[in-house]
Order: structure tokens, then sequence, then C-alpha cells
């Protein structure tokens, strides 16, 4: 009999035992849980904005307890050809970042995080198609990604706020965004082609340009040499003005000594020049070789 009564103990700690392990549960500071009882959801434990993490209890068999990712997760959707603006396609990788903000309309719009990434992945295709569709491909290829992806992250937040999926989108980034392979060639050769037309006309530009500054600095140079010319012969006429007026004073004081000096230096001019001479002896020319004092008079 008590041997009987000692083995129901045990197995009524045995029961307890069991029953009491499963009525707990864990909760890390990483986790957020769903209390699901019959299948319906009853309570959510440490979700974003209410930290309670910890050992918590359930009704044992009738409750259970489904655990989502508290941190960042990431999607990355498979390579995809998209067309922009200008109809050139390209090969676009991209992935976002997203976490979960309320496990249970998670839980009852997407299941579990398979079902999350069915939905973003189209979510984050026609926000790609339509962003990217709607500028040149240039303007992804060359670099201006950032307003780029700020535009695609609002497009893919819009389409997550409405369809209430109880997650945020943080980030989205496009890692990949190329021509494909058979069309890179002739796409490059055509930017190229553009590039040197730029080039050229800017170098005709800069060559019209030229010209006209070499015109006028010829004009200006043509001005100012005329200025200086009219300056030189203002000052030249000055000088010859003042000369005639030297001459005069001079003739005025003693006028038979100015030609004996100006038939002197024809003298010297005409003899330097070694050209022959022939002129009558009479000539007024040596006038002042036929006098012995040097008049210029005849016999004087």
């Amino acid at each position: 009999m008590t041997r009987s009564i000692s083995m129901i103990l045990v197995i009524i700690l045995i029961a307890a035992g069991f029953v009491g392990l499963n009525s707990m549960f864990r909760v890390s500071e990483i986790e957020q849980a769903v209390v699901l009882r019959l299948g319906e959801p009853v309570r959510v434990i440490n979700q974003q904005g209410h930290s309670n993490p910890g050992l918590h209890f359930k009704l044992p068999f009738i409750e259970n307890v489904l655990f989502f990712d508290k941190r960042n997760l990431d999607f990355e959707l498979a390579s995809e050809e998209i067309q922009s603006d200008d109809q050139e396609r390209l090969v676009v990788d991209a992935f976002l970042r997203y976490r979960i903000v309320d496990p249970l309309i998670f839980y009852q719009r997407l299941r579990n995080e398979d079902g999350a990434r069915g939905r973003l992945g189209p979510i984050l295709e026609s926000s790609l198609r339509g962003v990217i569709g709607s500028i040149p491909s240039r303007d992804v290829i060359s670099g201006q990604r950032a307003a780029l992806m700020v535009r695609i992250r609002q497009a893919v937040d819009t389409q997550v706020n409405e369809q209430g999926l109880g997650i945020e989108v943080i980030d989205v980034r496009i890692r990949r965004a190329d021509l494909p392979q058979q069309i890179a060639s002739r796409v490059f050769q055509r930017m190229s082609s553009e590039r040197r037309q730029r080039a050229e006309q800017i170098r005709a530009e800069g060559e019209q340009r030229a010209r006209e500054i070499r015109a006028d600095a010829d004009r200006q140079a043509t001005v100012i040499r005329a200025e200086a010319r009219a300056e030189a012969e203002r000052i030249r006429g000055e000088g010859d003005g003042r000369r005639n007026a030297i001459y005069a004073a001079a003739y005025g004081r003693d006028a038979e000594f100015f030609s004996f000096y100006r038939s002197m230096t024809a003298y010297e001019e005409a003899l330097r020049a070694g050209t022959p001479i022939v002129i009558p002896p009479d000539s007024e020319f040596f006038r002042y070789f036929r006098s012995e004092r040097g008049a210029g008079g005849p016999g004087r």
C-alpha cells in the first residue's frame, strides 16, 4: 500500500513538473512573442516600444507561443531587368531592411518571415520599376543614387503602410544598376559620342571667344597706336614750331651768318654722299667759295 502511494506521488510530481515546464517560456531581449490560445492570438510580449523580456507563463496544452525577431531583417530582391525612361534596360540588384513593429498584425497578415518576403518582393519590384522607369538611364548609372533610393524607399513605405503589414521599412539600397552586357558597349559608345560632341562644342565656343578677344585686342592696339601717332604728331608739330621760332629768332639776329651756316651744312651733306655734282662755277650754291672772306656776295 505504501509502495503504491509512493508510485502515485512520483507520477503526480512528474506530471506536475511536465505541466510546469509547459507553462513557462522565456522571451529574450531580441525577440517578441505572440501567445495563441487554440490558434487565436491573445497577447503580445516584448513588442517594440514595450520592453518586457524574461520568464513568462501560459496555459499548458491550450496555449502556444510564436517568436518573432525584434532586430532589423534583410530582404534581397533577385536581379531584375527594368526599363528606364529612355527605353534602356538596366539590370538592378536591390535589397531592403525592415523590422517587425507589430507582431500581432504581422502574424495575422503575413504569418512568418517567408510570408513577409513573398509580400515585400512585389512591393519592392513595383517601386523600383515605377521610380527607375521615370528617369533616364544615365541618371541611374552616373551615381545619382542617393536621391533615387530615397524615392524608392518612400514608394515602398507608402505601399507597406497602405497594406498594414505590421513592419517598418528602415532602408532601401540599390546594390547594382548596370546595363545588360549585350547593349553596354553600344550605350557607352553613344555616351562617348555625346561627350565628344559636347567637347567639340565647348572647344568651338572657346575658339570663338578667343577670336573675339583677339579682335578686341587688335582694335584696342590700333586705337592706341593711332592715338600715339596723333600725340607724336602733335608733339612733333610743337617741336617744329619751337624750332622754327628759334630759327626765326636766329635769322633776326644775323641773317648773313645763318645763310653761311646753311650753306656749310649743305656742302657737308653733298660731299659726304660722294655723288658727282655738275653745276656752273658762278652757281649760287658755291657763292661762299668765290669770296676770300667767306662773304655771300661777289667781291666781298
